[in-house]
């Protein structure tokens, strides 16, 4: 059986539970200060950062943002008519449609990812502390 947390495990839990949630109001906002909802963003950062074979399928993205399949559809056509990414068929299955960022969607991306990463960075010394707490 596992050995019961202490009150100071207990808060360093809390503590990075409230961190958590604060990273992603962060994200949230900054989001929406550029124009774009979350979902959006997190769409960019997925297809941006996919590690797959070229560009994402609908159906990658839809697993790597949690979501079902119309749902991932769905922001994608979203994302499409703002012109943020543009969905092309897939060359070797022609019922696969794979999502590419614009030049548009690049731009965006860029600009809050270099927020995210200096607020992750603050994150980080944050979390070093909670963690050792919990060892």
């Amino acid at each position: 059986m596992a050995e019961p947390l202490t009150e100071t495990q207990y808060r360093s839990l809390a503590r990075f539970r409230h961190a958590l949630r604060r990273f992603q109001r962060f994200s949230e906002d900054a989001a929406r200060s550029a124009g774009l909802t979350p979902s959006q963003h997190q769409l960019l950062l997925a297809v941006r950062g996919f590690d797959g074979p070229g560009a994402p399928s609908v159906t990658a993205i839809g697993e790597l943002l949690q979501l079902q399949l119309h749902s991932a559809g769905e922001l994608v056509a979203r994302a499409a008519s703002n012109g943020l990414v543009e969905r092309r068929t897939d060359p070797a299955d022609g019922r696969r449609t794979l999502v590419h960022l614009t030049a548009d969607g690049t731009a965006m991306l860029e600009g809050l990812s270099v927020q995210h990463r200096d607020e992750l960075r603050r994150f980080r010394r944050e979390m070093n502390d909670v963690l050792r707490e919990l060892d």
